[in-house]
């Protein structure tokens, strides 16, 4: 039996693709192990940019709760009664700081909880999630109560952000026995 032998050009076309396929097969096996961990590492870093995003978000609600509480007010010079003024003097020097307990609204009523919302959002627009944190609630409480709240008219609800924003009404206003004066003109 005959065999033809190729051409030349053939067999070495044959064994360039062969090596070369090789080559890339070998290049894949050295540079996969480092696509895979590049990819790790960038979950990784985005998990944790998550979790600080996360955390800097629980801080402005907190900061802005605090910045709705009303500061205690000092008690003017006039209204200490002498005989305690006289007793202030006559102590030592040290003055004791008394540490006030922070505010804790989690056993109040209803209409207890729903007066402090109205009053917590007349002086500016919060969200539900500030709103949350600021009374302690859960997140299911807060909402039924803001949804209940903006269909008895008491809240307005701003629909074109995300999460919703709410503010208080004339109405919700009048509830809690805040008028605005309206200036005669």
């Amino acid at each position: 039996m005959l065999v033809d032998i190729p051409d030349v050009g053939v067999i070495l076309g044959v064994f360039a693709s062969f090596i070369g396929g090789l080559a890339a097969v070998i290049i894949y096996n050295k540079v996969k192990p480092r696509l895979i961990s590049e990819s790790e590492n960038a979950k990784i870093l985005t998990e944790r940019l998550q979790y600080y995003e996360n955390l800097l978000i629980d801080m402005k609600i907190r900061l802005d709760s605090l910045e709705i509480t009303p500061e205690p007010q000092e008690i003017p010079q006039a209204q200490i009664p002498k005989q305690k003024e006289q007793k202030i003097q006559q102590e030592d020097p040290i003055v004791v700081k008394e540490e006030k307990p922070k505010e804790r609204i989690q056993n109040m009523q209803y209409g207890n909880a729903t007066d402090h919302v109205l009053r917590l959002i007349t002086e500016k627009p919060m969200t539900s999630r500030d709103i949350q944190v600021t009374i302690g609630r859960t997140r299911e409480h807060t909402s039924r109560m803001l949804k209940k709240l903006f269909e008895d008219g008491l809240v307005e609800r701003d629909m074109s952000t995300k999460p919703f924003t709410y503010k208080i009404t004339e109405k919700g206003l009048t509830r809690i026995g805040v008028v605005k004066m309206v200036s005669a003109q």
